[in-house]
Protein backbone atom coordinates (compact mmCIF):
# COMPACT_ATOMS: atom_id res chain seq x y z
CA UNK A 1 0.00 0.00 0.00
CA UNK A 2 1.24 3.47 -0.89
CA UNK A 3 -0.05 6.68 0.67
CA UNK A 4 0.61 10.31 -0.18
CA UNK A 5 0.39 12.20 3.11
CA UNK A 6 0.72 15.83 2.01
CA UNK A 7 3.63 18.27 2.06
CA UNK A 8 6.84 16.83 3.45
CA UNK A 9 7.47 19.98 5.50
CA UNK A 10 4.53 19.11 7.78
CA UNK A 11 7.13 16.94 9.54
CA UNK A 12 9.60 19.50 10.98
CA UNK A 13 13.31 18.74 10.86
CA UNK A 14 14.38 16.76 13.90
CA UNK A 15 10.86 15.60 14.75
CA UNK A 16 8.26 12.95 14.01
CA UNK A 17 4.56 13.03 13.18
CA UNK A 18 1.87 10.36 13.35
CA UNK A 19 -0.33 9.38 10.41
CA UNK A 20 -2.85 6.68 9.67
CA UNK A 21 -2.09 4.73 6.49
CA UNK A 22 -5.09 2.52 5.85
CA UNK A 23 -5.54 0.92 9.28
CA UNK A 24 -1.85 1.18 10.21
CA UNK A 25 -0.59 3.88 12.61
CA UNK A 26 2.68 5.18 11.15
CA UNK A 27 5.21 7.60 12.61
CA UNK A 28 7.30 9.52 10.07
CA UNK A 29 10.60 11.05 11.15
CA UNK A 30 12.72 13.70 9.42
CA UNK A 31 16.14 13.76 11.12
CA UNK A 32 18.25 16.91 11.00
CA UNK A 33 20.97 14.89 9.24
CA UNK A 34 18.65 14.21 6.32
CA UNK A 35 16.35 11.50 5.09
CA UNK A 36 12.86 10.31 5.90
CA UNK A 37 11.97 7.27 7.98
CA UNK A 38 8.69 5.57 8.82
CA UNK A 39 7.99 3.14 11.66
CA UNK A 40 4.89 1.62 13.22
CA UNK A 41 3.76 4.46 15.49
CA UNK A 42 3.09 2.41 18.63
CA UNK A 43 5.76 1.10 21.01
CA UNK A 44 5.18 -2.63 21.59
CA UNK A 45 6.14 -2.32 25.28
CA UNK A 46 3.24 -0.21 26.58
CA UNK A 47 1.74 1.47 23.53
CA UNK A 48 3.79 4.65 23.71
CA UNK A 49 3.38 7.18 20.86
CA UNK A 50 6.71 6.93 19.01
CA UNK A 51 6.06 10.06 16.93
CA UNK A 52 6.33 12.04 20.20
CA UNK A 53 9.68 10.51 21.12
CA UNK A 54 13.07 12.18 21.05
CA UNK A 55 15.05 11.49 17.88
CA UNK A 56 18.54 11.86 16.55
CA UNK A 57 19.80 10.78 13.13
CA UNK A 58 19.62 7.07 14.00
CA UNK A 59 17.04 6.29 16.70
CA UNK A 60 13.77 7.38 18.27
CA UNK A 61 13.27 7.00 22.03
CA UNK A 62 9.82 6.03 23.27
CA UNK A 63 8.52 8.86 25.47
CA UNK A 64 7.11 6.43 28.06
CA UNK A 65 9.95 4.10 28.99
CA UNK A 66 12.99 5.13 26.93
CA UNK A 67 13.17 2.11 24.62
CA UNK A 68 15.21 3.10 21.56
CA UNK A 69 14.19 2.03 18.05
CA UNK A 70 16.36 2.20 14.95
CA UNK A 71 14.92 4.58 12.37
CA UNK A 72 16.42 2.42 9.62
CA UNK A 73 14.92 -0.96 10.50
CA UNK A 74 12.74 -0.66 13.64
CA UNK A 75 14.96 -2.88 15.78
CA UNK A 76 15.13 -2.10 19.49
CA UNK A 77 18.54 -1.46 21.02
CA UNK A 78 17.25 -1.88 24.58
CA UNK A 79 15.95 -5.43 24.35
CA UNK A 80 12.23 -4.85 23.73
CA UNK A 81 10.46 -6.13 20.63
CA UNK A 82 11.11 -4.05 17.53
CA UNK A 83 8.56 -2.25 15.38
CA UNK A 84 7.81 -2.53 11.67
CA UNK A 85 9.80 -0.22 9.41
CA UNK A 86 8.35 1.19 6.20
CA UNK A 87 9.65 3.15 3.24
CA UNK A 88 9.26 6.92 3.34
CA UNK A 89 10.28 9.28 0.56
CA UNK A 90 9.70 12.72 -0.87
CA UNK A 91 8.16 12.93 -4.33
CA UNK A 92 7.48 16.35 -5.83
CA UNK A 93 7.44 17.89 -2.35
CA UNK A 94 4.98 15.32 -1.01
CA UNK A 95 5.55 12.76 1.71
CA UNK A 96 5.01 9.22 0.41
CA UNK A 97 4.91 6.13 2.66
CA UNK A 98 4.88 2.57 1.39
CA UNK A 99 3.79 -0.29 3.65
CA UNK A 100 4.92 -3.86 3.08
Amino acid sequence: MEARLGPVDQVPLGEGRAFLVGDEPVAVFRPRGGGLYALRAICPHRGGPLADGLTDDEVVMCPLHNHQFSLADGSCGTGADGVAAYTASEEDGELVVRLG
